[in-house]
């Protein structure tokens, strides 16, 4: 008799994108009780949900690895050993899908949020968990997260959970580390600007031959609720304002040039297409692809 299985497979999708493989990496999910919505009451926020057949927030936290040119890029970290026990699981994960962390030769961020970049290092011993690679980010990111007037006006939760783990994450690769402003920043990847968020967010283009990809970072946190209502804003939002208009910017760019997208917030793999309907929009998940 065969033993029942308790557990699921390494959450792992690979997608080819012209010459280019891209393999989507679960970290995890994190499951958050607190408010996180600017703009939206809690009753919304709710009847979006059930109306998505979830009973709470949950937010995948997603990774992808890329294979290009020879080389291979990982966009973001995911949690580490900082967010808890449901999230963190990124680099066994990445070997079953067979990357070792020591074969990743940059690593790309979206941003500093401890859920990208949380998984840079060991937070006990600051070893580096990607030892050959360099740490590549938009400029502002370091600018914004290593200013100590910044810092002194955040909250005291995001003092510690934006601003000092951020520095405690970043602090083992500065002598590694390489910053941007826009264009591309590793083979068949160009990085576009997408502040409000964070300062020096920023969506990804993968592009080979006729195909692209975009992953958009933190685009979209909620898919029931955002791609509906694009204006509402997260709390861990910078610039609320500013992250609506890049939503909105990156959401009208994925509909009117049928992009491919996907992003760390959508759930896993995310791989699919937008629509723009009366103003909103809509979300069309891809088919399981069985073969490359």
């Amino acid at each position: 008799m065969s033993t029942v299985p308790d557990r699921q497979i390494a959450p792992v999708y690979r997608r080819r994108i012209g010459a280019i493989v891209v393999t989507a990496v679960s970290d995890g999910l994190l499951t958050v009780d607190r408010v996180m919505t600017r703009n939206l009451a809690a009753e919304d926020l709710a009847a979006a949900l059930s109306a998505g057949f979830r009973d709470r927030l949950v937010f995948s936290i997603n990774a992808f690895i890329v294979h290009s040119a020879g080389r291979v890029a990982l966009i973001d970290t995911g949690s580490g050993n900082y967010l808890g026990s449901t999230v963190g699981h990124l680099r066994d994960n990445m070997r079953a899908a067979g990357v070792a962390p020591g074969e990743v030769d940059a690593v790309l961020l979206t941003h500093m949020h401890p859920d990208h970049s949380a998984g840079l290092a060991d937070r006990d011993t600051a070893e580096r968990y990607f030892p050959n690679a360099e740490l590549v980010v938009h400029a502002n990111e370091p600018k914004h997260w290593f200013d100590d007037a910044q810092m002194a006006r955040a909250s005291d939760l995001y003092k510690v959970y934006h601003f000092q783990w951020a520095r405690e994450q970043v602090r083992p690769y500065l002598d590694r580390m390489r910053t941007f402003t826009a264009g591309e920043i590793f083979p068949g990847v160009t990085a576009i600007p997408a502040a409000g968020h964070t300062p020096g967010h920023s969506a990804l283009l993968i592009e080979s031959g006729r195909e692209r990809l975009l992953i958009w970072g933190d685009t979209i946190h909620i898919p029931e609720v955002q791609f509906a209502r694009p204006e509402v804003a997260m709390v861990p939002d910078g610039d609320p304002d500013g992250a609506v208009a890049s939503r909105r910017r990156l959401l009208d760019m994925a509909a009117r040039e049928r992009l491919l997208v996907t992003g760390m917030h959508m759930h896993f793999p995310g791989f699919g297409h937008v629509t723009r309907e009366s103003g909103a929009y809509r979300f069309h998940p891809e088919a399981w692809q069985q073969t490359l």
